[in-house]
């Protein structure tokens, strides 16, 4: 199967950014685990801080045959109708994941604007929530 990653605004400082809730790895080095993991598969990856960039990669994924994204909107998780929108306009399965458990945090994260259009979401399991999303896609075949 084939996969695309997409992680939104400040996801590239894993491993430097508050450690206590992101962890200390950077997701480089966990992406190589990942695709070693899911060696029969294909595993891309993108990441932006631009809110347009992410809206074009979702749209690009139908195009390029993705069986599924798995997207960290980040902060935009809670606040963009845009992105929210483009889940709902492509027909390629989208799992949201978060690294922390967005209902266990401030009260402003507990609303996801993209959930209502993802096919399911996964939080809270650190950075093995993006291959437990990965497992869900393939068990469904979402």
């Amino acid at each position: 199967m084939k996969f695309l990653i997409i992680n939104g605004p400040n996801l590239n400082l894993l491993g430097k950014r508050e450690p206590t809730v992101y962890g200390s790895r950077n997701f480089e080095a966990y992406l190589r685990e990942l695709r070693e993991f899911f060696s029969g598969d294909t595993v891309d990856y993108f990441q932006s801080n631009v809110e347009g960039e992410l809206i074009d990669a979702l749209h690009e994924a139908d195009d390029k045959g993705y069986d599924a994204v798995l997207l960290n909107a980040g902060g935009y998780t809670h606040t963009s109708v845009a992105l929210a929108d483009a889940v709902g306009a492509i027909s390629t399965p989208v799992v949201e994941v978060h690294i922390s458990c967005i209902l266990a945090r401030e009260e402003f994260r507990h609303v996801s604007l993209i959930a209502p259009r993802c096919a399911g979401s996964i939080m809270g399991f650190g950075l093995d929530s993006y291959r437990l999303g990965i497992l869900s896609a393939k068990k469904r075949e979402v």
